[in-house]
């Protein structure tokens, strides 16, 4: 039985607050997951955290999965499918690219899905703000060095993959209730990545420490921030949703000079400035178009 959706407007302040949550946990569970890559490799630390993850949604949701129709299976494993290939192509991406400038390249998912998706002009000057201020931020974290291609290549198609994931959540957050549909689907993902990872997912169960991080990395970068886009995308549209989630560039920024000790030139600051801006008019806006087609007026034949 598809559960009845909520009706998504763009100044929801739980769905924005989902979103802040979302990027500030994402970030600090990068922080852990960067620390796996040297001993176990991207994709097995991708296929970790997605399902330890599900291990504990499955545990806390109970889903009751052998209830659920053929398209609600499509949904949940559509969604599988671009988690599991957004996160290990992400990851494998920045084994060569530049973190800052990775996370630039590949908001260019969810910019594109935004413009595409956009119906007024309110949404294109959004869309516009945001995607100056990845262009800001790309210019500033660029090194002069040239970029690895098969990085850039992972990383585009990462984005792609982002794309298709806030289309796919969005269509599994309506049709399965709660957060069971999610558990399965964290679940796919990382066994979709699982062949990739044999190796170093060898060498994470080999050592207590790797074990726990990976666990933080599956609460901080999966857990919490996929349960709180997926109740985000119940209140927002998708092309809201992928204008506000260009606030994540702007905490990557914040936590790098809080944690790492990241300098924030003049540029980075306005770049920020500019992402912020779109996301605040995207939140006070007014009522938004609903991510449906209009329906055609129908002639009426009179008496």
């Amino acid at each position: 039985m598809t559960a009845p959706a909520t009706t998504p407007t763009p100044a929801s302040p739980l769905g924005v607050a989902c979103i802040i949550g979302s990027c500030i946990s994402l970030q600090l569970g990068a922080a852990l997951a960067v620390q796996i890559f040297p001993h176990a490799g991207s994709w097995a630390t991708a296929s970790f955290r997605l399902l330890i993850a599900a291990v504990i949604l499955l545990v806390a949701s109970r889903p009751r999965f052998w209830g659920w129709d053929k398209d609600q299976w499509r949904a949940i494993i559509s969604l599988g499918l671009s988690l599991g290939l957004m996160n290990g192509c992400f990851y494998t991406g920045i084994e060569r690219v530049p973190l800052g400038t990775a996370v630039t390249i590949e908001f260019l998912g969810p910019l594109t899905l935004a413009a595409v998706l956009s119906r007024s002009v309110r949404d294109a000057v959004c869309v516009v703000l945001a995607l100056a201020g990845m262009a800001l931020l790309g210019v500033n974290s660029y090194s002069g060095y040239p970029l690895d291609p098969v990085g850039v290549a992972f990383v585009l198609s990462a984005g792609f993959f982002w794309a298709l994931y806030i289309l796919a959540s969005k269509r599994a957050g309506s049709s399965v209730p709660g957060q069971g549909g999610l558990a399965v689907a964290l679940g796919i993902g990382g066994l979709v990545l699982m062949p990739l990872s044999v190796q170093g997912s060898a060498a994470i169960f080999s050592d207590s420490r790797l074990l726990a991080l990976a666990l933080g990395t599956g609460v901080l970068a999966s857990l919490i921030p996929y349960s709180l886009e997926l109740i985000a995308l119940r209140r927002l549209t998708p092309a809201v949703f992928a204008i506000i989630i260009s606030l994540e560039p702007a905490f990557a920024a914040f936590f790098g000079w809080l944690l790492l000790d990241e300098h924030i030139t003049a540029m980075k600051f306005t770049a920020i400035l500019l992402v912020i801006a779109a996301a605040v008019i995207q939140t006070l806006s007014g009522r938004s178009t609903p991510f449906r087609r209009p329906l055609r007026r129908q002639r009426h034949r009179k008496v």
